[in-house]
């Protein structure tokens, strides 16, 4: 009876074997490399928010500091038709983001095979006082963050053939 035991668990061990064996004859897919997202590269992305993304008044009043992440459907043409807005730490956020977006259209580039592709970009807002701050800047930091109100997903994001961009870095005074 032990024999058979044996006999078993060892042709189960070699079947396993087998099935981790990789076929000789199948070839992997070469990884094809996407293109450059923005026309110029992403240095000229970064460059292109650094001049055209203006800080709201509303923003530096409240010394807002947060994330915001959207989603943006591209055309063949460079042309964004959609902005939906993933995820943000508060609404004084998307404003100055989206009227940043809304400028770059023509300059996206999107695989040559597809007629639109979605790309996800995150802005991070940072508060950085040029000296130390100042007791009225702390009271403001504190009530932003006891008064903000997230933006959430509330359903799942289908993603589909998405490709996140790095994060837009803002700092502002």
């Amino acid at each position: 009876m032990k024999r058979i035991i044996f006999i078993i668990a060892l042709i189960s061990l070699y079947s396993c074997a087998f099935a981790q064996k990789k076929d000789a004859g199948t070839k992997a897919q070469p990884k094809r490399e996407l293109p450059a997202p923005f026309k110029g590269g992403i240095d000229t992305l970064f460059q292109f928010f650094k001049d055209n993304l203006t800080v709201s008044p509303q923003i530096i009043k409240a010394k807002a500091t947060g994330l915001a992440m959207f989603k943006l459907t591209v055309d063949s043409k460079g042309m964004i038709t959609s902005i939906v807005v993933y995820y943000a730490d508060d609404y004084l956020l998307t404003q100055p983001a989206i009227d940043a977006l809304r400028r770059t259209n023509g300059k996206w580039v999107i695989p040559s095979e597809v007629s639109s592709y979605d790309f996800i970009v995150q802005f991070s807002f940072n508060y950085k006082p040029d000296t130390s701050i100042r007791p009225a800047a702390l009271k403001a930091i504190l009530d932003y963050y006891q008064h903000h109100s997230p933006i959430n997903a509330t359903d799942q994001v289908p993603l589909n053939y998405a490709t996140l961009l790095p994060t837009i870095i803002v700092n502002y005074e």
